[in-house]
């Protein structure tokens, strides 16, 4: 690492107030050195990285990192702060600030020094030495692993004076520098392995006895044997703390064996198979989805986030200990489970129920969004081509015309109307996927047919998705002979669980659900004057609260469930058209906002506001997140306020919609599409102006300047071409 950080890369009086600053100061140092060639771009590729995830650890630490195409050279800054700086963990400010960067293509070789870093970061004498020396050179030598002179004078003396002695020391060293070499080269004993001639091999067990030494295991047998893997979105820092946490915490129980699989950026070794069939625990704590999971099915399995496996290692391991002994199987870990992303899990150990429902019903509003535009930009277009009475033409199968245009405006809407029939099914099934993995799909899609059957719509489909996950989970609770398990996911739970989804769907639940659905269309269709407006402003509010998050979710699933139908009422397109409006207003006013007073802003900033005008005019409320993200306090309400005024105008005017989707691309399908862009245009100016007055009220700073604003990550195309 002798390379990688120098008394030129270390501030002991770091002076920050904020982790942008921080950010900022540490990475002047990096520029000054040639380091980092763009100090504006790296930032922000730096703020894109602490958007996925917090950087900030328990014992005050904070270690903002990226790899980024303006870094020449694998690089480490340190800065430590008196006051302390809040990089997000629960336990309070980091006081020790490393800036990690790495070269979009660092090599393996530079990317395993780094991973060393976070490990040590792990050791409370190392941490405790940086917090107390009192020169730059001195700092950076210990990060380097290197012993001050003063300390190396003494060692030597005592080894002169000593010959007997330090000739055995010389012997452990050159025998630890062969282990560390050994580490290297990847022929040293897995961590945690028992370095005995006479032990047997990971995995191996005699013929005669075998379940009785899994019963002892960590109970005066042999140990609690426990295979983890651990891994990040960059793969460089947190991904190594990770795995260093849980083999301390391991060591400390006593009785306790953990090996780990890193799953970082360097790559991956996979761990030997024979060392998992002898695990009686798996611990996956993991930010990115975990390669081969399959590899440890059938195993009692604790699935986290990788932050859970930094700070709270001896937790997961009592957890996994728990599971066990009661022999209890997870879903993600049974033989046909598919594992899933975070998003898709039933929740972090901790989070209460309020977490999880809205984890589940995420789940099935984002897999249900491009069924939604799909069909409803089809409709659109069907009724844009052949006139409003297109849905009473014929099914294309009986009378197409190759040369008729209404043939082809019927064809496009009965495709449209195929497509938006799955809504509600797909629904139903990945919010039972997203509570019970696979094994709830078929149940969860039979109860949102069966919604659709009854007429319970909507709000059918979300009650028949949470019964499905939660009988799938009820069966999965059940011990089933282990010969029995692999016939579980394919057979036995899709049959019985659809059952009862069924049952329940059809003669207890399905007919008042129903008649609820049929109310609330009815109150709005019969919404008019104040009350219309009302209901404009509030889902103005929901649409640019949280930019395409969960409340942004509700308001645009709540709008498109009116128009999912082949003849929408008018209602329902009034509340269409003010989603979408409001949902374009926040790019579109932090875009207005940047060409008006650019002084206001970063060079990242006024480069995301020119993307922001093509995403706000597509309706896609993401293009602010990189505005909300730097500056929330100021952005957030001034977007809130923006798209309010939008709301309220748009049903005002009775502007209507049958598209769900498009922006200012699908004007030509909108009722009085020119007071619709009326409205569109005052909400624009609302944010843009209200953003410019409560930027430009920061306070000065000593030198008479302004406060500049943190660095925000660059705008891209969201994963989900939606406002939601």
């Amino acid at each position: 690492m002798s390379e990688m950080i120098t008394a030129d890369l270390v501030d002991l009086d770091l002076s920050a107030d904020t982790k942008e600053a921080a950010a900022r100061a540490l990475a002047q140092r990096m520029v000054s050195l040639g380091r980092v060639t763009d100090l504006d771009g790296f930032l922000a590729d730096v703020a894109a990285r602490e958007a996925q995830m917090p950087t900030g650890l328990d014992g005050g630490i904070g270690i903002p990192h990226c790899r980024s195409e303006h870094v020449t050279e694998p690089t480490l800054a340190f800065g430590r702060s008196a006051a302390g700086i809040d990089f997000g963990a629960a336990d309070g400010p980091a006081d020790l600030i490393f800036l990690i960067a790495a070269p979009a293509g660092a090599d393996d070789a530079h990317l395993t020094i780094l991973s060393s870093l976070a490990r040590q970061l792990m050791n409370a004498e190392f941490t405790s030495a940086l917090r107390s020396v009192d020169d730059a050179a001195g700092a950076a030598a210990l990060i380097r692993g290197e012993k001050p002179a003063a300390e190396a004078e003494v060692e030597a003396a005592a080894a002169a004076a000593e010959p007997s002695a330090g000739g055995s020391e010389s012997s452990a060293a050159a025998s630890g520098t062969a282990s560390a070499d050994a580490a290297a080269d990847g022929t040293a004993p897995a961590p945690g392995a028992v370095e005995d001639d006479s032990a047997p091999a990971p995995g191996a067990t005699d013929d005669e006895g075998a379940a009785d030494e899994g019963a002892a295991a960590g109970k005066g047998g042999r140990p609690f044997r426990i295979v983890a893997v651990t891994s990040c979105p960059t793969g460089i820092a947190h991904t190594y703390m990770a795995a260093e946490s849980l083999e301390n915490a391991g060591r400390e129980a006593g009785d306790v064996e953990v090996v780990v699989e890193t799953q970082g950026s360097a790559g991956f070794t996979r761990l030997d198979p024979a060392v998992i069939a002898a695990a009686d625990g798996v611990i996956f704590a993991h930010d990115v989805p975990v390669r081969e999971k399959e590899r440890f099915a059938g195993k009692p399995t604790v699935d986290v986030g990788v932050k859970a496996g930094i700070n709270k290692p001896a937790e997961l391991i009592a957890d996994v200990r728990g599971r066990a002994e009661r022999g209890e199987v997870t879903a993600a870990a049974r033989p046909g489970g598919t594992g899933g992303t975070p998003v898709q899990r039933a929740g972090e150990p901790g989070e209460g129920y309020g977490t999880k429902l809205r984890k589940w019903l995420m789940s099935g509003v984002s897999y249900m969004v491009p069924f939604v535009a799909a069909g409803g930009l089809l409709i659109a277009l069907g009724f844009a081509i052949g006139g409003y009475q297109i849905n009473e033409a014929k099914s294309v199968t009986e009378h197409f015309d190759w040369g008729q245009v209404d043939s082809w405006g019927a064809l496009l809407f009965q495709i449209g109307a195929a497509a938006f029939g799955f809504l509600v099914p797909v629904l139903a099934g990945y919010i039972a996927y997203g509570m019970a993995d696979r094994p709830g799909l078929v149940p969860g899609f039979v109860g949102g047919a069966i919604s659709i059957t009854i007429g319970a719509g909507f709000l059918g489909g979300l009650v028949a998705g949470l019964i499905a996950g939660g009988v799938v989970l009820g069966i999965q609770r059940v011990n089933i002979p282990k010969p029995l398990r692999g016939i579980m996911p394919v057979v036995v739970i899709p049959l019985i669980s659809s059952a009862v989804v069924g049952f329940l769907m059809f003669v207890v639940i399905g007919k008042p659900i129903a008649e609820a659905q049929e109310a609330l269309t009815d109150w709005l269709n019969g919404l008019t004057g104040t009350n219309a407006v009302l209901l404009g402003v509030l889902l103005g509010l929901m649409m640019c609260f949280d930019l395409g998050g969960p409340v942004n979710k509700v308001a645009y699933t709540f709008a498109t469930a009116g128009i999912s139908v082949a003849a929408p009422s008018d209602s329902a397109m009034k509340i269409m058209a003010a989603v979408m409006a409001a949902g374009m207003v926040p790019p579109l006013g932090m875009a207005l906002a940047t060409t008006i007073r650019k002084k206001l802003f970063t060079t990242a900033e006024r480069e995301n506001g020119k993307a922001a005008w093509v995403l706000g005019a597509s309706f896609i409320s993401e293009g602010a997140i990189p505005f909300a993200a730097a500056d929330p306090l100021r952005v957030i309400p001034a977007s809130m306020a923006g798209g309010a005024v939008t709301g309220a105008l748009t049903m005002s005017f009775g502007s209507t919609l049958r598209a769900p989707h498009g922006g200012i691309w699908v004007t030509f399908l909108i009722g009085k599409p020119f007071l619709y862009l009326l409205a569109i245009a005052v909400g624009t100016a609302v944010t843009a102006g209200l953003v410019i007055v409560l930027k430009g009220m920061r306070k000065t700073t000593p030198e008479g300047g302004t406060d500049k604003a943190p660095e925000a990550p660059t705008a891209t195309q969201p994963k989900e071409p939606i406002a939601a």
